[in-house]
């Protein structure tokens, strides 16, 4: 009988191995690369042991492109080459898991899907974006405390080089950056992809921004913001991109530059996430991830008042 850890904010309890995750949304790479992970033979070298995707709901949003152009292919791979199972429906689903990866791509039905896994009582990974509105994450935060299920949402680089091996002394701001294509269909523009470069701002400068000012150019976005204790963190955004990440700090000694090529892949994330399934602790509180979003929502204030300072409500 395999040893069972309770959830601390969860009604289920899950085995400590070979979990059962269930997809809801495939219209993103992101999927195929979590199945090659999990569902792939254990003597892969990229194998991550302790879980598999058995299941997704398709879900896919008709009026964005980018859902609807690639829905259906990465739909098939996960059920040809993965063994995935698919289902009509988010309930009938979440049953048949431990627990769900909610991974749709446009984070404008997040809530909504959110509402219909939470009835489950099971742990929820939410992929970036948490949501496409500051009140719409909010409003997450709030009705999965209501119902006392864990969550917790991450951008990859979070747990990448970057972040884990840049040394910020103490006392030092940091600037990032990485791609920001914006999306029309977005309310809140910067979280469609510039939320990866804002959280990696936040991996290394930690929570505590208290104003935010964003000057837009042709093609690109500076986002700047002056923490509590005086620090100022730069997130630029460059559109289209070039598919590159990086940070950067000045300190008494030079600049201190990371540029990393994206090697290790999404394993760092998943392995985050597999502990959270198990233990039921979220590795990000809640208020840091909704913070990221006032961050996110002060910035389009201050662009729509030409890049006045606008502070995080």
């Amino acid at each position: 009988m395999k040893t069972l850890l309770a959830l601390t904010l969860c009604a289920a309890a899950l085995p400590a191995a070979d979990l059962r995750i269930g997809l809801v949304g495939t219209d993103t790479s992101h999927v195929t690369a979590f199945a090659a992970a999990l569902n792939s033979d254990e003597k892969a070298a990229a194998h991550i042991a302790g879980a598999r995707i058995v299941g997704a709901f398709k879900g896919g949003s008709p009026d964005l492109p980018e859902s609807a152009d690639r829905v259906e292919k990465f739909a098939e791979e996960l059920k040809t080459k993965w063994g995935v199972k698919f289902y009509d429906d988010i309930p009938s689903l979440c049953k048949d898991v431990d627990a769900i990866m909610l991974t749709s791509v446009d984070g404008r039905v997040h809530l909504a899907q959110f509402k219909q896994i939470i009835a489950a009582k099971k742990p929820v990974f939410i992929d970036k974006p948490l949501a496409a509105t500051l009140a719409d994450a909010r409003e997450i935060a709030k009705v999965a405390k209501a119902a006392g299920i864990p969550w917790f949402s991450a951008s990859s680089l979070r747990y990448g080089d970057i972040a884990s091996k840049m040394n910020v002394p103490a006392g030092v701001g940091v600037t990032t950056f990485g791609p920001g294509p914006l999306e029309p269909k977005f309310p809140l523009q910067l979280s469609w992809y510039a939320i990866h470069p804002v959280e990696l701002l936040y991996s290394l400068m930690g929570p505590g921004c208290e104003e935010v000012w964003r000057v837009q150019g042709t093609n690109e976005d500076i986002i700047t913001g002056r923490w509590k204790d005086g620090r100022i963190g730069v997130a630029r955004t460059l559109r289209p991109g070039n598919g590159k990440y990086g940070a950067a700090f000045l300190a008494k000694d030079g600049v201190h530059a990371s540029q990393p090529d994206w090697k290790e892949g999404y394993a760092p994330l998943l392995k985050k996430v597999l502990d959270f399934f198990n233990t039921g602790k979220a590795p990000i509180a809640p208020e840091e991830t909704l913070e990221i979003f006032s961050f996110l929502d002060a910035a389009q204030r201050s662009s729509e008042a030409g890049g006045q300072v606008m502070k995080l409500r």
